[in-house]
């Protein structure tokens, strides 16, 4: 995993790994349940919660005597209360991902098809350094859409705007 020079120095980037690794396990089962399905944060935790006890308890508690599930079930909640610098990175790289998987899909698609209903993704980034590649992102989807002006004959499906 990677992380800026002034970011890495003070993060433990094996444990940044297994989290990012960990982070989606729940969904495995769960399935990734989004704000659009209806489901209250609430419940989606609760959900989470009880599939990684399945999942570390059940499932891994006779690994090395529970060892292995139990550090799983660890760095799990350790990214879902995002308290510490590591589950913040690991929460901005996720979003990032996100972000760059828009700019990719619009520019496969040749400025046909616009995703900027989740650039608002970008605003959830905290971490200073994260910031930093984001905002590059954003200027390079900037430079990719006016490129796009006067080059596309039909405009993009109104699945955003454009713009960030």
């Amino acid at each position: 995993m990677f992380a800026p020079p002034s970011l890495s120095s003070r993060l433990d980037l094996p444990r940044c790994t297994k989290m990012a690794l960990v982070h989606d396990m729940a969904e495995s089962l769960v399935g990734d349940i989004t704000p659009v399905d209806g489901v209250s944060k609430t419940e989606k935790s609760r959900r989470e919660a009880a599939t990684m006890d399945y999942l570390t308890k059940t499932l891994l508690g006779n690994v090395t005597g529970g060892l292995a599930g139990e550090q799983l079930r660890e760095v799990w909640q350790e990214y879902e209360e995002n308290q510490t610098l590591e589950a913040k990175f690991v929460h901005d790289v996720d979003k990032m991902e996100l972000m760059l998987q828009m700019l990719e899909y619009e520019q496969a698609h040749e400025g046909r098809l616009d995703l900027g209903e989740f650039s608002h993704v970008a605003k959830g980034i905290v971490l200073p350094e994260v910031r930093q590649w984001c905002d590059e992102l954003l200027q390079e989807r900037t430079a990719f859409w006016e490129s796009q002006k006067g080059v596309l004959k039909d405009p993009p499906p109104k699945t955003g705007n454009g713009q960030v």
